[in-house]
């Protein structure tokens, strides 16, 4: 027996069988990665005395000193793009006279928003076409950079990323989707897509790039660095934070982790995801990027209280939001089935550019598509206070008639730009323009419904109104707003509350804010397909199948799984070297069951197809003859001068179940356990396996019965 390893013995008997490195584009396996761990922990703990305890310890603490680093490293990153893409932003419209390098805010500091800022140079202080060119130039210049340094150097640093965080979460391999590279350029190209003006967010990228540190940090550490799932521990940490400095909501953070990410979450995961979140907090709060002390731009904060008549608009709020998040997934996985299609697929950068162009021409004749996003949200989720928050005339008392048209064609125009955004090839996120289109929409709302109780307040439904005192916060409809329309789109439901709870700090306003996620959730799954989130999850591993899905197996309960015919399989005894290197050669399959023999078929085990190359790459090294006997049990014979025993490298407990077990428990299995085969078996008798992929392609057939044979 030539384990080739020293702790094969511990091996055999834990009976996972062990692992060499994942292959790109696979599942890890979650029960031999905690038997590694589980493992590990109890040689640890054999260590004696006082050197022994100290081991223990600075084990424990690896895990709190990484999710501590890893929270600073992402508070410090968010801090600075957001002073860089809000300095980048504002060069588009004009520059600081005294400091070239400060961006406007601070360009005028200590000023009010009444006074004129005499520092600050427009581009269109000469003439409307010198800003307006300039403002294109800029946008066209970000933009078609961010487009470049993506495709040459890290092409996964393109789109949101949460998709595929979440996929990774869920066991599958991605490499180098969380390297250096991707962690780099991302970073820089995120602040040069927010600073082009285009219609994205940063919030989804900021989450990827939190995860690149949480997946770069930890493999300082071998208990890390050579266990995915416990990786993934810390990756589920690293994604809490990244909410947390994008919405400045470590709470919320962490309850997105919980219900939207991680495929495990055990209650030391939820602890280091909580420091993880608050050290982000506090790290991004001591950087204080907008000197206003505030973790983003648009936190605000409501004295006034709500009343019962505005639950009627807000619930229409949120049936708008279902119907605008159904209509823009619709029109995305169109978008995205052209562009594999099309020419688009073949010069992304001139597509960019493309979009980008069209968005500063468009964009740059309306104030409320002009300026950058986050300010936009902070003015538009503002009460209108004496002379603070009068943002372009938001707040005046007449022509109420062009500013809600100024509204609703910004949200229209938003909307259109947002479908042709959302995925090209630049980082980008879809939370902050979802929440823009809902508060333009909301904000226009709210202010049609203000001037109707200001001219009818004697109407019934403003009973509760009491006279000389606003009764109507159009703020709050906005703030509503972009939770509906946020919501209608990601279908992120207790996640979404906490979040604009925290932004907000409104506790009176938490109920409203449910009621219209839940309505913009329900009408969205009524009308559309699953959150955009979750369309790339059925390709990689399903671990996160929605509703649908599960209704679909559960009207399956009564079938059962039948014999295959043309199993490959691995007999225990009268293998040579070479006979197992002729399988490996002349079939393709990730992995084969292993049998007492082809009379009986009586199962023993299973062995993976990387792990039997391995075996067998190691024993070529060893000059070992292609003649050698290999096998699960040593023969007993004298004059046998080696054998190969592949028992190490095998699964001698593969999760295995009935041939009449039904489909909806399989998938239970495959869910809840993360095992990557289910083998069959008849009272110990191997009848067949079924993979991942095969209940993926059971689903795809379910959903599309007349594509079945082309697939």
């Amino acid at each position: 027996m030539n384990p080739y390893h020293d702790d094969a013995v511990d091996w055999v008997v834990e009976g996972t069988g062990m692992r060499v490195a994942y292959d790109d584009f696979t599942t890890i396996d979650w029960i031999h990665d905690f038997a590694q761990e589980r493992q590990r922990t109890r040689k640890l703990h054999r260590q004696p005395g006082v050197a022994g305890q100290i081991a223990v310890i600075y084990d424990w603490v690896q895990g709190w000193i990484v999710v501590l680093a890893v929270g600073i490293a992402a508070g410090i990153v968010a801090g600075g793009s957001d002073i860089a893409s809000q300095w980048l932003g504002d060069i588009k419209e004009g520059y600081c006279d005294t400091a070239f390098y400060l961006n406007r805010n601070f360009c005028c500091w200590g000023l009010d928003e009444t006074d004129t800022c005499t520092e600050w140079v427009p581009w269109n202080s000469a003439t409307f076409v010198v800003g307006y060119i300039f403002y294109i130039m800029f946008a066209l210049m970000f933009a078609t950079t961010a487009a470049y340094l993506v495709k040459t150097f890290a092409p996964y640093a393109e789109g949101s990323g949460i998709p595929e965080v979440k996929t990774i979460l869920g066991g599958f391999v991605i490499r180098h989707y969380l390297g250096l590279e991707t962690l780099v350029i991302k970073t820089v190209t995120l602040v040069l897509s927010t600073a082009a003006g285009l219609s994205l967010g940063k919030e989804g990228p900021l989450l990827h790039i939190s995860c690149c540190i949480g997946n770069i940090l930890p493999r300082i550490f071998p208990k890390f660095k050579k266990n995915e799932a416990k990786m993934r521990e810390i990756l589920s940490a690293a994604a809490s934070a990244g909410i947390s400095v994008a919405f400045g909501a470590p709470i919320g953070g962490v309850v997105f982790s919980l219900e939207e990410m991680s495929y495990y979450f055990s209650s030391d995961t939820m602890w280091q995801s909580f420091f993880c979140a608050m050290a982000a907090a506090v790290a991004l709060k001591l950087m204080d990027p907008f000197r206003t002390e505030k973790l983003v731009v648009f936190q605000v904060s409501y004295d006034r209280d709500w009343h019962g008549f505005e639950m009627f608009f807000y619930m229409l709020l949120g049936i708008l939001g279902g119907l605008w998040g159904a209509f823009f997934i619709r029109m995305n996985l169109r978008l995205a089935a052209f562009r594999k299609t099309s020419w688009l697929r073949i010069f992304p950068i001139y597509e960019v550019f493309a979009v980008c162009l069209l968005t500063a021409v468009v964009g740059y004749l309306n104030i409320f598509t002009r300026v950058q996003s986050p300010e936009l949200l902070a003015n538009l989720f503002r009460e209108c206070d004496g002379g603070a928050g009068n943002y372009h005339g938001l707040c005046d008392e007449g022509g109420v008639t062009l500013r809600v048209f100024s509204l609703l064609t910004a949200s229209g125009v938003k909307g259109v730009l947002t479908i042709l955004t959302f995925g090209l090839a630049i980082p980008a996120g879809i939370f902050m323009p979802s929440m823009v289109i809902g508060a333009l929409f909301g904000r226009a709302l709210g202010m049609i419904v203000q001037a109707w109780q200001t001219n009818h307040p004697g109407f019934w439904i403003f009973a509760s109104c009491l006279p000389d005192v606003p009764c109507v916060t159009p703020g709050s409809y906005a703030m509503v707003g972009a939770a509906a329309f946020m919501g209608g789109v990601t279908r992120m439901t207790v996640s979404l509350v906490i979040i604009m709870f925290e932004l907000t700090g409104a506790l009176t306003y938490v109920l409203p804010i449910m009621i219209v996620v839940m309505t913009s959730k329900w009408v969205g799954d009524a009308f559309g397909k699953e959150g955009i989130f979750d369309g790339i999850i059925l390709l990689c591993g399903y671990p996160f199948l929605g509703d649908k899905e599960e209704y679909k197996l559960n009207t399956m309960a009564s079938q059962v799984m039948t014999p295959v015919e043309d199993l490959v399989v691995v007999t225990a005894t009268g293998n040579t070297l070479d006979s197992l290197d002729n399988l490996l050669h002349e079939t393709h399959y990730k992995g084969y069951p292993v049998v007492n023999s082809l009379r009986d078929m009586m199962l023993v085990g299973y062995i993976s197809r990387t792990e039997l190359r391995y075996a067998i790459d190691e024993a070529r090294r060893r000059n070992l003859p292609g003649s050698t006997p290999a096998g699960n049990v040593v023969p007993i014979l004298e004059n046998t001068p080696a054998f190969i025993e592949f028992r190490l490298w095998m699964d001698q407990t593969p999760i295995t179940v009935s041939h009449r077990f039904p489909m909806d428990q399989v998938i239970v299995i495959f869910r809840k356990l993360g095992v990557r085969y289910v083998l069959c078996t008849q009272h110990g008798q191997l009848l067949g396996l079924i993979t991942k992929k095969d209940v993926l392609k059971h689903l795809a057939s379910i959903e599309h019965p007349g594509e079945q044979e082309s697939s």
